[in-house]
């Protein structure tokens, strides 16, 4: 389970993530909708660590971020907004050298390299170099790394960015499956068809505040939209305001 409480991030004059709470619960597929600029992969950021809040804070399965951020990276999966592979590094080197910066050795290190390849339809490309891989291999080769060590919590950020049609079904797929496996997930996008198909609860989030949340179903009640995307229009229209200077 992920917590925030109040997150705030200036980066000098501009307020990234202005006072925003969420509740990401185990079992559950939690998305972070927003237009692009609108604070999400800051807000990200902020929950594994890559950055510290300026204010507020971050727990991940009763972890603090700030205080413990080595003990809540081995608890969380994460497919960041810049993929960064290794281009001399091939499929199979990339994962199992996540798993071994998760502390994973010999069997069960394999093992898990083993069963991702499989779970993500990685064999035909297992032993190349990742250099001049397509967006869906390299979104399958960072999905991979993220697995290895079997986080219970698992972040993405615009995971079917790029994504042809058959890779994005896939990439569904997978997330529910993740959720039905018990694991807390929470994805960031701006695409509202993505959100509304997979997630059990929104966030709304437009200008580094969140304007609303809820299931689809009560964020078109609060709207009074019957059309989640004249929802999101109307609910973000009526709450966000630009934050202070």
């Amino acid at each position: 389970m992920i917590v925030a409480r109040d997150l705030h991030k200036r980066f000098g004059s501009v307020v990234a993530v202005d006072g925003v709470s969420l509740d990401a619960a185990d079992g559950q597929i939690t998305g972070l909708l927003g237009p692009n600029g609108a604070g999400k992969t800051t807000f990200l950021r902020l929950l594994y660590g890559l950055m510290l809040p300026d204010s507020g804070s971050v727990r991940v399965d009763d972890l603090d971020v700030v205080r413990d951020p080595l003990s809540v990276q081995a608890s969380i999966g994460v497919l960041p907004d810049a993929l960064g592979l290794y281009p001399r590094l091939t499929a199979r080197e990339h994962v199992r050298y996540f798993g071994q910066l998760q502390g994973l050795r010999g069997g069960a290190l394999e093992d898990r390299v083993e069963a991702l390849l499989e779970r993500l339809d990685m064999r035909s490309i297992a032993d190349r170099r990742t250099q001049g891989f397509s967006q869906g291999e390299r979104m399958k080769v960072s999905l991979a790394r993220a697995l290895v060590h079997g986080p219970n919590n698992v972040i993405l950020d615009e995971p079917t960015n790029g994504l042809d049609v058959m890779s994005t079904r896939a990439m569904r797929k997978l997330i529910r499956e993740l959720r039905d496996e018990g694991k807390c997930v929470l994805f960031s996008s701006h695409v509202m068809q993505e959100v509304s198909a997979l997630c059990d609860v929104i966030v709304l989030v437009a200008r580094g505040r969140v304007v609303a949340r809820g299931t689809p179903d009560e964020l078109r009640q609060q709207s009074g939209c019957a059309d989640l995307e004249d929802a999101f229009v109307a609910l973000t229209a009526a709450k966000a305001s630009p934050p202070a200077a």
